[in-house]
């Protein structure tokens, strides 16, 4: 008895050791990130003191501002096309499972999430060029990277929303369907509602991916479209000074709030679903 308890007891502090040392090592560098970003001095190597010299000069450093919004823009874009295509993706091979070319369609779908994206971004910006010399468009910029982080992007939505769809119990839509709503009526009222945590959780997973994208990002930007990634990798060349974490602090901070706040809303409006069932079975 008392070996099985000890057991136990040392299983679960194992478990919870583990579960730390996993967080420290993902947040321990940022938590330095955001710290130095207050460093007096341009070496992370000492500590000089506090200042907020380097955000007043991040206010100023137009290059790096530029990109960001810039990343932004194509971030923000990108993840509600991955988001919107990746939706009708999922829901052809979950709810339609057999139609001519799903093999074809499921492994073209998947085929960026095992794809190394040194192929896709040099395949993808051979493509565009050739476009580009038959019909004259699209120039290298925002048009360009965008469709190269959406390519990525609704592969990444599609599994994360087709795991969800798969959960739904599909008596749900039946019962819909008997009380005489359309199949888009089922689709916007009940399916969409049910997988609400589902397509938030690709959305912010495509948003961050997009985000921080390099190896895509380089192949197809042109002139005057760089991201912000680009710039802090030319930048880390040359050596990086203090004004690089203060950016890096701001998103952070901006993301952690966003993560935050959907989370919170996501898990409301979760319980008052759960409540409405629990009421609507305790009427019947």
């Amino acid at each position: 008895m008392t070996k099985a308890l000890f057991s136990s007891r040392f299983a679960a502090g194992f478990g919870k050791g583990w579960l730390v040392a996993g967080l420290l090592f993902l947040y321990l560098p940022m938590m330095a990130l955001v710290i130095f970003s207050f460093n007096k001095s341009p070496l992370p190597t000492s500590w000089e003191g506090f200042t907020l010299d380097w955000y007043v000069k991040l206010a100023g450093d137009r290059e790096i501002l530029n990109g960001l919004w810039l990343s932004l823009k194509i971030a923000f874009l990108s993840a509600c096309l991955s988001v919107t295509l990746g939706t009708l993706a999922a829901f052809a091979l979950v709810k339609y499972r057999r139609f001519r070319g799903r093999t074809f369609f499921s492994g073209m779908v998947n085929a960026p999430l095992v794809m190394p994206e040194v192929i896709q971004g040099l395949s993808l910006l051979l493509l565009l060029v050739a476009l580009q010399r038959a019909i004259g468009i699209p120039e290298r910029g925002l048009v360009t990277i965008l469709l190269g982080h959406m390519m990525m992007g609704m592969a990444y939505a599609t599994v994360v929303i087709a795991a969800r769809l798969q959960a739904i119990n599909p008596q749900l839509e039946e019962a819909a369907m008997d009380l005489g709503a359309k199949p888009w009526q089922v689709f916007t009222l009940v399916t969409l509602p049910s997988i609400s945590q589902a397509l938030v959780s690709a959305w912010l997973l495509t948003f961050s991916l997009s985000l921080d994208d390099v190896v895509v990002s380089a192949f197809l930007s042109g002139p005057g479209s760089t991201t912000m990634p680009l710039i802090i990798f030319s930048r880390a060349r040359l050596g990086l000074n203090p004004t690089v974490n203060a950016v890096a602090t701001v998103i952070i901070v901006v993301v952690a709030v966003c993560v935050t706040v959907a989370s919170i809303l996501v898990a409301r409006a979760e319980r008052r679903r759960a409540a409405e069932i629990s009421a609507a079975s305790r009427n019947e």
